[in-house]
């Protein structure tokens, strides 16, 4: 098997790094170190590291994106007003298929994912295009069909939630030993455990009600 071209080695060292250290903890030189590529090899291929964050941030979340849009779309043919529970579903599942804890792979796209939503700098925010912002706006207009009593921003909050709390679940998993007595959760049985869970969460009585 050939070894990745230096676009794809720059591409996992940078995926790697940011996820390690954040975007400000990166720098050039060590994407380019661990790529094993010259200095200016992020300029001839990405034209920045900014865009370089971009474009790793897309290669992970793009599969994920388009495993939500395909399960919406799935609901929304069955019925106009999908329930709470099937909506976690289709929203949560993908992150648990594409962040297996078995495997480094999994929890590094884990740890990226809970370094873009912490990260303060300015881009991690900003690397989103069209694709990405269309899902979540039609996932929360569907929430906010199937839970009328939220306002727009607590809405909006608990969906985020669902992001943080699968994708720290997935570093935790991989990271730590469970507690002694307790063996480690099937990837099928966290997976249905964390839908049940998310579900309740969204569909607890607004705050202050």
């Amino acid at each position: 098997m050939a070894p990745p071209d230096t676009r794809t080695q720059l591409l996992n060292a940078a995926e790697h790094l940011f996820a390690e250290r954040g975007y400000r903890g990166t720098s050039v030189r060590a994407i380019t170190e661990l790529a094993g590529a010259n200095l200016a090899a992020i300029g001839y291929h990405f034209g920045s590291k900014a865009e370089l964050l971009a474009a790793v941030a897309r290669r992970v979340i793009e599969p994920i994106t388009a495993a939500q849009r395909a399960g919406l779309d799935r609901l929304l043919a069955r019925t106009p007003d999908p329930p709470v529970t099937e909506l976690v579903e289709a929203f949560a599942g993908p992150l648990f298929d594409k962040m297996p804890a078995s495997d480094e792979g999994g929890a590094r796209t884990s740890r990226l994912i809970v370094t873009i939503i912490s990260d303060p700098a300015e881009e991690m925010r900003s690397w989103t295009g069209p694709a990405e912002n269309t899902v979540y706006d039609r996932y929360l207009a569907a929430f906010g069909r199937a839970l009328p009593g939220l306002s727009p921003e607590e809405l909006w909050f608990r969906m985020r939630g669902i992001l943080a709390v699968t994708a720290v679940d997935r570093v935790e998993v991989y990271n730590r030993r469970p507690p002694a007595g307790l063996s480690p959760a099937a990837g099928e049985a966290a997976r249905s455990w964390a839908i049940t869970f998310l579900a309740a969460a969204m569909s607890a009585p607004p705050t202050g009600a």
